[in-house]
Formats: C-alpha cells, sequence, structure tokens
C-alpha cells in the first residue's frame, strides 16, 4: 500500500521536539500518560483517553480524523480496571476509527470506520479493512488481513524473499 502525500497548515497543529505533530482541534486527556515516541502524528477532531491508563504510541506513527483511541477495561465484582494501551511503529489509523485494544504491533493498517474491540491484541504487519468491527478480546495473527462485522480472518500476506526483493502474494481463505 503506497500512502498519498497529506499537506497541512502549520498553524493548526503543535510540533514537539520528537517531532509530533498534534492538532490544536484534538483532545488529548490526561496527557501526562500519553507517550507519542517521535514523528507521529494526530489528525484534527481526535481523541486519545490518558486520563484512564496509559497510553504509549511508537514512532511514525498516523492517527487520522475523528479517530478515539481508549484503553481497555475489564469489569470485576468491584468496579472496572482499566490496562496501558501499547501501539507499535508505523501504525496508520484512518479516519473514524474506535481502538480499545490492549496492543497493536507494529506495521498495522487500521481501515476507515473500524472499530476494535475492548482487549484485542493486533499482531505486526496485520491490516484490517475498512468497516471493520472486530469482538472483544479477539487476536489478529501476524501477516493477515481481517474483515467483516464481526470481523474474521478474509487471507493471509505470504511474504517472499528473492534476490534481494519482497513481493507479496495473497491466499485466500474460504
Amino acid at each position: 500500500m503506497e500512502l498519498s502525500e497529506i499537506l497541512y497548515n502549520k498553524a493548526e497543529y503543535i510540533e514537539t521536539a520528537s517531532g509530533n505533530k498534534v492538532s490544536r482541534q484534538s483532545v488529548l486527556c490526561g496527557s501526562q500518560n500519553i507517550v507519542l515516541n517521535g514523528k507521529t502524528i494526530v489528525m484534527n477532531d481526535c481523541i486519545i483517553r490518558g486520563d484512564l491508563a496509559n497510553v504509549r504510541v511508537g514512532r511514525h506513527c498516523v492517527v487520522k480524523s475523528r479517530s478515539v483511541i481508549r484503553p481497555p477495561f475489564k469489569k470485576f465484582s468491584k468496579g472496572v480496571a482499566f490496562f496501558p494501551l501499547h501501539i507499535g511503529d508505523h501504525v496508520f489509523i484512518e479516519e473514524d476509527c474506535v481502538v480499545n485494544a490492549a496492543q497493536i504491533g507494529s506495521y498495522v493498517h487500521i481501515g476507515k470506520n473500524c472499530v476494535i474491540g475492548r482487549r484485542c491484541v493486533l499482531k505486526d504487519c496485520c491490516k484490517i479493512l475498512d468497516n471493520t468491527v472486530l469482538p472483544p478480546e479477539t487476536v489478529v495473527p501476524p501477516f493477515t488481513v481481517f474483515s467483516g462485522c464481526p470481523g474474521c480472518w478474509l487471507y493471509i500476506i505470504h511474504v517472499h524473499r528473492s534476490l534481494g526483493q519482497q513481493s507479496s502474494t495473497h491466499s485466500l481463505l474460504f
């Protein structure tokens, strides 16, 4: 997947010393509990809920417009407990997503209008297609593509190495 160039108005974004770009129109609740490791972009109208638990985002991530990132929770007899959310490097979250996962690996692409259920684990190098709803506690294996409502395994991505170049083919699982 080739990412397109995104142009922005510098006056609408705050740039940190580590190269993070955060929209002035986004909401970061509990900012002392949010760690952006560098060169991460948070676009307008996004909400990151650091007031519930720690949120850690890796390098070179993009969170597009109107997405909500919040830590997962678990109900107990005495109340509710929130757990930290870890997002790896090179993660791309499209518009209008709700992410309530426990962990997202590196090189993950989450499509438009997706809902990632509570305590889901997305391993490295996976893709969630547009309009997918992952049920709570779903584990997405590496090199897989999930789609649907509820989200299920669509196909696996095979990566072949030959002569120093990578090419990928898809195996459909029916």
